[in-house]
């Protein structure tokens, strides 16, 4: 059955425009084409498109770009293993963000910082205590978010409990979320003695997870049922 451009664009609510990006970017079969030039879609092309649509939401475009050329070469196993890699990271996240917004309770994050009687960390006792590695620090400071202190005679980098305040509530902002100009926007906006903001921002990230966990299972189903019908191909071939 030929299906036009138009017909598909329509049932998908998009413009046929991101039909054509979506062929360029490899993620859909090629086209076939009329005498006229005009391209024409199968059964199995609107089910590619379907499955992308449904996908995009809940893993984001660079992992459909990874997953489709899979698919394509009929790399079935190996996809659905991305799809399950992406969900583990997801569910990681989120205990992450719960674990943070138990910490960020006022008492709980006084409780956190006394009972780190140094005056001075290491990078590398950071790293263990909010549990962030190290290069990720760096990156951090990189960027402007934090400026640790250095020790006078060996030149190395060393925190202090303000400090590992502060890089609580940036591991808490950064997250799939939020971009890094997001969360140096965030933190000039919070004072290193206020989390209340830190707060209201990692529940709306944890309730964007549900959402975005709801999208993952609805975009897996759709992968599906474009794989059943790929096999289903294969058998009759």
């Amino acid at each position: 059955m030929e299906l036009r451009p138009i017909d598909i664009a329509r049932k998908l609510d998009v413009g046929t425009s991101a039909l054509r990006h979506y062929e360029e970017w490899g993620i859909v079969p090629p086209a076939k084409r009329k005498p006229n030039g005009y391209r024409t879609y199968t059964e199995e092309h609107e089910a590619y498109f379907q499955c992308i649509r449904a996908m995009y939401p809940g893993f984001g475009m660079a992992a459909v770009k990874k997953i489709m050329p899979m698919i394509q070469k009929n790399k079935f196993t190996e996809a659905l293993w991305v799809v399950n890699k992406n969900q583990a990271e997801l569910f990681q996240r989120k205990q992450q963000a719960v674990k943070a917004l138990e910490i960020l309770k006022p008492d709980n994050m006084e409780s956190f910082l006394e009972k780190r009687s140094k005056k001075w960390y290491t990078i590398g006792e950071v790293e263990q205590e909010i549990e962030v590695p190290a290069t990720t620090l760096r990156h951090w400071e990189k960027e402007g978010l934090i400026t640790p202190n250095r020790d006078p005679e060996s030149g190395y980098r060393r925190y202090n409990h303000e400090d590992i305040r502060r890089l609580l509530i940036i591991r808490t902002v950064q997250s799939s979320v939020y971009l890094l100009d997001v969360v140096r926007d965030v933190m000039e906006k919070i004072n290193q003695q206020s989390i209340t903001e830190a707060r209201k921002i990692t529940m709306d990230t944890l309730a964007y997870m549900d959402y975005q966990i709801e999208q993952q299972l609805r975009g897996a189903h759709y992968l599906y049922k474009l794989i059943e019908l790929l096999k289903q191909k294969g058998n009759d071939c």
